[in-house]
């Protein structure tokens, strides 16, 4: 019995081996932790339980039966965050280059299948080659069974992709169809095909950080929603995140406990509307006061600021952020900040997480660029993914809300349940001075019946209680008092009971 014993100790050895030592002290010499570090890291400790330890590929051709390591380059398993389950799988730079084969394959797609079984996050470490080409189709086979499952998981558990190295092809594709993909500055790439294939087939010289690097991702691309500097922060800034969302689209909201007051008024959003009314301010001072300790998980920092989304909590329960930013194109909707805000307002939808929407907008970016880079369809997007949702929807109008960005952000006609306004919002058809100009433009050369007729329309208009007279607005409120309403708000919204009619799926204007 003894000899079995140390034999397993052996095996255990070797395996956690991986590609061996000097394997990895080149990994550690790039700045990177091996695939078992980061798992050691991400998971609250020693509560790593792994599966398919002793797996190796099945190829034969190319000599590749006469190179084989237990593991066959991916790590998979499960363990807890903060206590709470989640599953894991982890690419092990050091084996193969951490590729793809079809056994490989099998071992994710069975951690797939059990977080899928169990109603449990799923987080994947991405540190890999792409396919494994000695394996041909079964390798591609395997990418396409990760995908499926993938996709079957999309709005039932929450995945979430790290990518902490170079990734191309499959080792893209299956993170795209995920949740969330954070990356890792100078260490992390993405791309469909690497800077020595666009070389050839394009004639364009490129550099790794230049085709898919995290600042490339987090600020033109969109892909991913976040960069931290190394991989410890990257994996502890994933555990904040776990820590907002709930462990399925079934499972209640995690709920943690609150010691900041609800009822306090807090004066100074007395005056955080500038006096000028072209004068920006920071939207995020006031996420920051209404979330409780002021902790907020700001989701794609880097990509559209002209809109803010994120988690935070309000009385200990997670809640979703959507928030126009006037510090940038003064909080105009484009194509980006759409597409940004739809994609967030269908994850909180997806896993039952309320919606909080700070309303400060003039509207739609004009331009030829903006409509020949289809800004119409990116704007129904937003409009899409607020009409759809049937989680609580509370909106405060804090400024403008002006034209069909009134309507877009979350408004009364988009079944939001509670829509406040500040005594400063502003909600009309469009800013008085452009509204005035088409209505009065026999005057137009009157500077005097001009400001007159402004004067008249910014009394008649450009007040929320016009909207509070026809029911659009629910509530005149002191700024003051917007953490305590939008707290009472959720209170009664939290059985909130509503149903879209029956359908296989919709089909949103992508």
């Amino acid at each position: 019995m003894k000899e079995i014993l140390l034999e397993l100790e052996r095996r255990r050895e070797v395996a956690r081996l991986g590609g061996g030592q000097a394997r990895i002290d080149a990994q550690h010499a790039r700045g990177k932790l091996t695939a078992r570090e980061r798992i050691d890291i991400f998971l609250d400790e020693g509560s790593f339980e792994e599966f398919d330890m002793f797996v190796e590929h099945r190829s034969t051709d190319f000599g590749m039966e006469k190179s084989k390591i237990a593991g066959d380059g991916v790590v998979t398993g499960w363990g807890t965050v903060n206590g709470r389950t989640v599953f894991i799988f982890a690419k092990d730079f050091t084996v193969f280059g951490g590729s793809l084969s079809e056994a490989h394959a099998e071992k994710i797609t069975k951690v797939q299948d059990m977080a899928l079984k169990n109603r449990a996050p799923i987080i994947g470490i991405y540190d890999a080659g792409g396919a494994r080409i000695q394996e041909g189709v079964a390798a591609l086979g395997g990418y396409a069974e990760v995908f499926q499952r993938n996709v079957l998981a999309s709005g039932v558990i929450p995945q979430i992709s790290v990518i902490m190295g170079p990734c191309a092809g499959g080792d893209v594709y299956s993170p795209a169809m995920t949740d969330f993909i954070f990356m890792v500055r100078d260490t992390s790439y993405m791309f469909v095909t690497g800077p020595d294939v666009v070389k050839t087939v394009t004639n364009e010289t490129v550099t790794s950080e230049q085709l898919g690097g995290a600042s490339v991702h987090t600020t033109k691309s969109s892909i991913a929603d976040a960069a931290y500097d190394n991989d410890v922060d990257t994996l502890l800034q994933v555990r904040r995140l776990i820590d907002f969302l709930p462990q399925s689209n079934t499972a209640d909201l995690p709920e943690i406990e609150c010691y900041q007051s609800v009822t306090e008024p807090d004066t100074s959003l007395d005056t955080l509307i500038p006096a000028n009314a072209n004068k920006p301010y920071d939207i995020k001072e006031l996420i920051l006061k209404v979330a409780d300790e002021g902790d907020f998980f700001e989701i794609q920092e880097s990509f559209a600021k002209n809109i803010v989304c994120g988690f935070g909590r309000i009385e200990g329960a997670t809640v979703g952020f959507v928030a126009n930013q006037p510090m940038v194109l003064a909080g105009v909707l484009d194509s980006d900040a759409s597409r940004k805000a739809a994609r967030f307002v269908r994850f909180c939808d997806c896993f039952n997480i309320p919606i909080v929407t700070f309303v400060d907008v003039p509207g739609f970016l004009p331009g030829t660029a903006q409509e020949y880079g289809g800004l119409i369809k990116h704007g129904a997007k937003l409009l899409f993914a607020y009409a759809e949702a049937t989680v609580p929807k509370l909106t405060v109008i804090t400024r403008k809300a002006f034209g069909g960005a009134y309507d877009v952000m979350a408004s009364k006609h988009l079944r939001g349940d509670l829509n406040y306004a500040w005594p400063t919002a502003q909600i009309a058809v469009m800013g008085a001075k452009g509204a005035v100009e088409i209505i009065f433009r026999k005057d137009i050369a009157d500077p005097e019946k001009i400001a007159a007729h402004t004067k008249m329309y910014e009394d008649r208009f450009l007040s929320p209680f016009v909207a509070a007279e026809r029911g659009y607005i629910d509530e005149v409120i002191m700024p003051r008092s917007t953490r305590r309403r939008l707290a009472q708000g959720l209170r009664m919204l939290r059985n909130k009971d509503l149903t879209n009619p029956w359908k296989k799926h919709d089909n949103i204007p992508l």
